[in-house]
């Protein structure tokens, strides 16, 4: 399953619930075209992948003002339990 949390400006945001990458690193993952990267939730770094540098600043801006509201999903999706869709960025 694919929770998708927002999107704005081309660019989707989700989290999976079963992850095992990025070693239980918090993180969500942002699209934008063809193009895909999973950012960490507390540094904003992109950890794998890449967006062009647009996007990323988009993605970095939105994420860093939603930071409690990722962390907040991040535990949800580890107990299974339905994601909180985020405000875009506006």
């Amino acid at each position: 399953m694919v929770p998708r949390i927002s999107s704005f400006y081309g660019i989707t945001i989700w989290m999976y619930y079963d992850e095992l990458h990025h070693i239980g690193r918090p993180h969500f993952h942002a699209r934008y075209g063809d193009d895909e990267a999973s950012m960490d939730i507390e540094s904003l770094e992109v950890i794998a992948g890449e967006l062009p540098a647009r996007a990323r600043r988009l993605v970095v801006e939105w994420a860093g003002a939603n930071q409690d509201q990722l962390r907040d999903n991040w535990e949800r999706a580890r107990g299974h339990l339905p994601l909180i869709p985020i405000e875009p960025l506006g």
